[in-house]
């Protein structure tokens, strides 16, 4: 990890835990903090589902625990007649920091197109929060040869026109997802290829500078027995956790790893 970027480590519930349990968790995991605070240069952030906002947002805020808030995602739209949908805006107002877009889970299951994850992250950053962009090749196109130009594009659908000082400021999430649930392992190599890969693409669509500063996470089933490996990786600058996060214990260790 580079010196100069904070590294983050992203808690990724999806649709897991209730408010009561949302609570409880964030209470155990400051008396982990208090306990043992993370090193300089490191920070945390939780995504609980959205009926768990507030609540941790409360936990959070009247303990002063040292984590960020952020949710698993967002509707491209300022408002409207979207049914079951939730508005930069109203993340915004309970002080969401980090917002994901373009989950792989979001991508495969509620088929949004790289389009409408580049509308995502317009929307999130109109608000003054932080996308975490997520990008990653299927099994089929590792074996095929295409992961590094799926990536790729994905990342010019994404980050393509934007300024430097923008770019510089992302958080840009790889999922290996032939690697989820697939009984193959992504290894450290594996890992560090694709995120050199990133900030390579990243340096070709918003230069120099903005490659220096995003900050680019690595998610496929991290484990806090894989996370200190991963994070020694020149250009993994933080993870993103999903299974692993739903413990307070596990992902404080996974934060402390290394």
């Amino acid at each position: 990890m580079s010196g100069s970027r904070e590294l983050l480590i992203s808690g990724n519930w999806k649709m897991n835990l209730t408010h009561f349990e949302a609570i409880q968790y964030v209470q155990e995991l400051a008396a982990l903090l208090r306990a043992g605070p993370l090193r300089a240069g490191r920070a945390l952030s939780l995504h609980p589902p959205f009926t768990a906002l507030r609540s941790v947002q409360t936990a959070l805020e009247s303990d002063s625990v040292p984590v960020a808030l952020g949710a698993q995602n967002c509707h491209e739209s300022e408002k409207g007649a979207f049914t079951g949908e939730v508005s930069a805006e109203m993340l915004s107002k309970l002080n969401v920091s980090y917002v994901i877009v373009g989950h792989s889970e979001r991508r495969q299951y509620f088929a949004e197109s790289d389009q409408l994850v580049r509308a995502k992250a317009d929307a999130v950053l109109r608000r003054e929060m932080t996308p975490i962009i997520c990008v990653g090749e299927s099994l089929e196109e590792r074996e095929s040869g295409e992961a590094l130009p799926k990536v790729s594009c994905q990342l010019e659908a994404a980050i393509g026109g934007r300024s430097a000082a923008v770019v510089g400021g992302l958080v840009i999430a790889y999922e290996p997802i032939w690697a989820i649930g697939s009984g193959r392992t992504a290894t450290v190599e594996d890992a560090e290829e694709m995120a050199a890969h990133i900030r390579t693409e990243v340096e070709r669509l918003a230069g120099e500078e903005a490659a220096s500063f995003v900050r680019v996470q690595y998610g496929g089933s991290v484990t806090p027995e894989s996370a200190g490996d991963l994070l020694v990786c020149k250009d993994v600058d933080g993870l993103l956790v999903g299974g692993a996060s739903l413990k307070a214990e596990s992902l404080y260790e996974i934060a402390r790893a290394r």
